[in-house]
C-alpha cells in the first residue's frame, strides 16, 4: 500500500467473520477473537493519559461485560508487542495468537494478565494479522466467529487490509467490520469502503460508546432498522434521539440519535429478541409506539411516521438569540404547553397546526400556525422598544390602548423607583396614584406612543 492510501487511526474495526454454509438464524457458540495493537505508537498521549492505558481499561470492562455469557469462547491475538522497532528496521511478522479459544469464564484472567503486561514497543502490521487470524478460528458449523481489532496504527508494513478482506472472501469468509476513528479525518472514509461501517470515537467517553454499541452487534444476531417515514411514507427523516423500553417493565434499554449512513439508508442495529420493546421518538411531539416485536435471526423494520418541518421564529432588526424572548408553542386545541422555543431561532416540529404565544410585552399570538413537510415557516415580529418609567412609591400599572379598549400589559413594582422595560411598538398609558394619596381623583394617566427600537424616559 502507498503512503497516500495508509490510514491513521484509533480504531476498532469489528470484523463478522461468518462461514457461507452458516445460516443467519443459527443460535450456535459465540467465538471472538480481540486483535490488540501492542505497537510503539499506543504510548501516546490522548486526552489526559495514553492510548494504551485507556485501550487496557476499556479491555478490562469488555471482558468484564463478557465473563459470564455461557455460549461466548473468547481468543487474544497480539500484534507489535513481541519486536521492539528500530531505526530502518521493524518486523512486520510481529503478530501472535496469545490466548486460544476457550470459553468467556475460563479465558477471562488469561486475557487480562496478557493485556496488563501488555508494553508497547513494535510496528503495527494490520494486514498481516487479519490474514493470520482467519487460522486461528477452528472449523464449527455451529459458531458465529467475531473478530475485533484495536489499533491506532498507520498500517505500517505497506500492505493492503482491502486486499486481505478480498482474499477472506475468496476463502468463502464474509468480512463485515466496524471502523472507530480517533478524530480520523472523514476524507479517509472512501479507505474503508472495502472493509466495512466507520464510527467515531473523539474521546475515551465516545471509544466507550461505539465499544459497548458494537459488543451488543456481536452478541445479537438479530438486528432492526428504524424508519422515520415522511409524509410520503419515505425514510427521509434522521436526527432524532430514540429510546428503546422493555415494554413490559418499562425499564430503559438503549438510546441512540436515528442515523442515516453512508449508503442512504437509516442505520441498522442490534437488538435481543426475547425483548418486547416500546420505542419513543423525541421529536416535538414525541411519537410512542408500544408492543414491538421482533422476529429473531432477521432483520427487523420498524416503521414510524414522523413527518418533519421547522418553524423560524424571528424578531425584525435583530438576531441576537440571547433577547430574552420566548415563544409557547402549543398544538391547535391543546392547552398543553408542547415546547418553549427563544426567538430568532429554528426548531423542527412534526407536521401539523400550532397555536404560538411569544412572551413580549404585550403577548403576541398565532394561532393555526401550519408547519409543511421540510418546509421552513418563518414567523417575524416588530422589534420592540424601550421604556425607563421613574415614579415614588404607590400602585402603577401599563396598559395597551387598542381599539377603545384598555388592554392590561404589566404591574409595575409599587417599592421600586425606576423600572426599565422592553415593549412592542403601539399606543400605551400607565395609570399611577401615589402612596401618599387616598384619593381615587389623584389617578395620573401618562399616556405614550413606542415604535420599533425607540428608547423613552417616563416620570410620573
Amino acid at each position: 500500500m502507498s503512503k497516500k492510501t495508509k490510514i491513521f487511526i484509533f480504531s476498532s474495526l469489528f470484523l463478522f467473520f461468518n462461514i457461507v454454509s452458516f445460516a443467519q438464524d443459527n443460535e450456535g457458540k459465540i467465538r471472538i477473537l480481540f486483535i490488540f495493537d501492542g505497537s510503539n505508537s499506543m504510548n501516546a498521549q490522548w486526552e489526559n493519559s495514553s492510548k494504551i492505558t485507556i485501550a487496557k481499561k476499556l479491555m478490562t470492562q469488555t471482558m468484564d461485560s463478557l465473563k459470564n455469557l455461557e455460549n461466548v469462547e473468547l481468543a487474544l491475538r497480539i500484534y507489535g508487542h513481541q519486536s521492539r522497532i528500530l531505526p530502518g528496521k521493524q518486523d512486520c511478522s510481529d503478530t501472535k495468537l496469545e490466548v486460544p479459544f476457550a470459553s468467556a469464564s475460563y479465558n477471562y484472567d488469561k486475557i487480562i494478565n496478557e493485556i496488563r503486561r501488555l508494553e508497547p514497543k513494535g510496528t503495527t502490521p494490520i494486514a498481516r494479522s487479519l490474514e493470520y487470524s482467519a487460522e486461528d478460528f477452528t472449523p464449527c458449523q455451529d459458531c458465529r466467529n467475531i473478530i475485533i481489532l484495536i489499533t491506532d496504527g498507520i498500517e505500517a508494513c505497506d500492505e493492503d487490509p482491502c486486499a486481505v478482506a478480498i482474499a477472506l472472501r475468496e476463502k468463502n469468509i464474509k468480512l463485515k467490520p466496524f471502523v472507530i476513528g480517533l478524530g480520523l479525518d472523514t476524507s479517509y472514509l472512501n479507505q474503508f469502503q472495502c472493509v466495512g461501517e466507520f464510527l467515531s470515537a473523539e474521546n475515551e467517553d465516545s471509544f466507550k460508546s461505539v465499544l459497548k454499541f458494537v459488543i451488543s452487534q456481536a452478541l445479537n444476531n438479530t438486528t432492526a432498522q428504524i424508519n422515520l417515514n415522511d409524509i410520503n411514507n419515505l425514510p427521509n427523516e434522521t436526527d432524532l434521539t430514540m429510546s428503546l423500553y422493555n415494554s413490559i417493565n418499562g425499564k430503559l434499554m438503549h438510546t441512540y440519535i436515528h442515523t442515516i449512513n453512508r449508503y442512504q439508508n437509516p442505520d441498522t442495529i442490534s437488538l435481543d429478541p426475547l425483548y418486547t420493546y416500546k420505542l419513543v421518538v423525541h421529536s416535538v411531539p414525541e411519537i410512542t409506539l408500544d408492543s414491538i416485536k421482533l422476529i429473531p435471526g432477521k432483520h427487523n423494520t420498524i416503521n414510524v411516521y414522523s413527518p418533519l418541518g421547522k418553524l423560524n421564529l424571528k424578531i425584525q432588526g435583530n438576531d441576537n438569540t440571547y433577547n430574552g424572548i420566548s415563544c409557547l408553542v402549543k398544538i391547535v386545541d391543546d392547552s398543553r404547553i408542547l415546547n418553549v422555543q427563544i426567538m430568532n431561532s429554528t426548531k423542527q416540529y412534526l407536521v401539523g397546526n400550532y397555536d404560538l404565544e411569544i412572551l413580549t410585552l404585550p403577548r403576541i399570538k398565532f394561532n393555526n400556525i401550519k408547519i409543511n413537510q421540510s418546509r421552513l415557516t418563518d414567523i417575524t415580529i416588530p422589534l420592540y422598544g424601550s421604556i425607563q418609567v421613574n415614579k415614588s412609591d404607590g400602585p402603577a400599572a401599563l396598559f395597551l390602548k387598542s381599539n377603545g379598549k384598555n388592554i392590561w400589559v404589566y404591574d409595575f413594582n409599587e417599592n421600586r423607583s425606576i423600572e426599565n422595560l422592553n415593549i412592542q411598538p403601539g399606543k400605551y398609558f400607565i395609570s399611577f396614584r401615589s402612596k401618599r394619596s387616598n384619593s381615587t381623583a389623584h389617578t395620573i394617566l401618562k399616556e405614550f406612543v413606542i415604535s420599533s427600537g425607540q428608547n423613552i424616559n417616563l416620570k410620573l
